[in-house]
């Protein structure tokens, strides 16, 4: 559950929808040809809070779905990396799309379009083919026999880059559907805490400041003998 008693910037999501993905072979990240990193097993995935912000009477989140790699030799534990960065608008079209291609063993295509308010800004971005985030604006779900792999196109809708594969099992389609429920709710409730926020303190600013008035000064006269 969100932690309401922390402030809004300093709520993370890491550990209560972090998810073990060990026991899945099949998972990996970074798979495409121009990836940041080499491949890797994924060991654990989880979603989290990047930052959250109120503007023009707005209230808007960051998320990003992060994983962490196989541990080192020294017994520690594996990098944690940033596989997508993404609006509270996503990530509830990326579970269906998921989910439904897992299913229906069908593609599933999704068109990710500008905010009409924001049009310049990215909704979705990758950190695979680049560390400083790569726009993505259609992702499609892929599924194959033993996965599902996540891809974008480029160029042309007939050249398209892996960027992670998941299982198509159904325990970890079960994790991931609860994974992503629970991160969604948390998204829902920072935006509405933030919006009521935001409301109350432009309604502050807007509110009238009554000063008080001086007093007019006054001098007793003093009563005749």
């Amino acid at each position: 559950m969100l932690d309401h008693s922390r402030p809004v910037c300093d709520r993370h999501l890491d550990t209560t929808t972090a998810m073990s993905c060990q026991r899945e072979p099949v998972c990996f990240a970074f798979l495409c040809a121009n990836a940041a990193a080499a491949p890797q097993p994924i060991d654990r995935l989880n979603f989290d809070i990047a930052s959250a912000d109120f503007h023009r009477g707005r209230a808007s989140v960051w998320a990003t779905l992060e994983m962490r790699g196989e541990a080192r030799a020294d017994g520690g534990s594996g990098e944690t990396l940033t596989l997508l960065g993404f609006d509270e608008g996503f990530l509830r079209p990326f579970t269906r799309a998921v989910l439904e291609a897992a299913s229906t063993r069908v593609p599933h295509r999704m068109s990710i379009r500008p905010d009409p308010d924001y049009p310049d800004a990215p909704r979705v971005v990758d950190y695979i083919r680049g560390t400083g985030g790569t726009p993505i604006t259609e992702l499609v779900v892929i599924p194959y026999d033993q996965v599902l792999a996540v891809v974008v196109p480029v160029d042309s809708a007939e050249i398209e880059e892996t960027l992670f594969q998941l299982p198509r099992t159904d325990s970890f389609l079960r994790a991931f559907a609860r994974m992503a429920h629970l991160a969604d709710a948390a998204l829902r409730d920072t935006i509405g805490e933030m919006s009521r926020n935001g409301r109350a303190a432009d309604a502050a600013e807007a509110a009238p400041v009554r000063r008080a008035q001086p007093r007019k000064a006054t001098s007793a006269r003093p009563k005749a003998p």
